[in-house]
């Protein structure tokens, strides 16, 4: 994956809310900084959410909308 996009997506990971800049976090250096394509365009999507919608993922009080979603959803949740 190119290194500008990841910065650009590590960029857009830093929210509004503490609780989400902490999982954020954990879930760049428990990735090493990597991300393969497909799960960066997942990633992508998730970050266009609002924050509170996106907390309500990771803290599991709302469902993905499909399969894709909820696997970065629960890698987020086991960082």
């Amino acid at each position: 994956m190119d290194a500008v996009v990841i910065e650009r997506l590590k960029w857009r990971s830093r929210r509004g809310l503490l609780e989400l800049d902490l999982v954020f976090q954990r879930y760049w250096i428990a990735n090493d900084g990597t991300l393969g394509p497909e799960e960066a365009k997942v990633l992508e999507r998730l970050l266009r959410l609002p924050d509170n919608d996106l907390l309500d993922l990771v803290m599991g009080r709302a469902t993905a909308r499909d399969a894709a979603d909820a696997a970065l959803v629960e890698k987020l949740k086991a960082v």
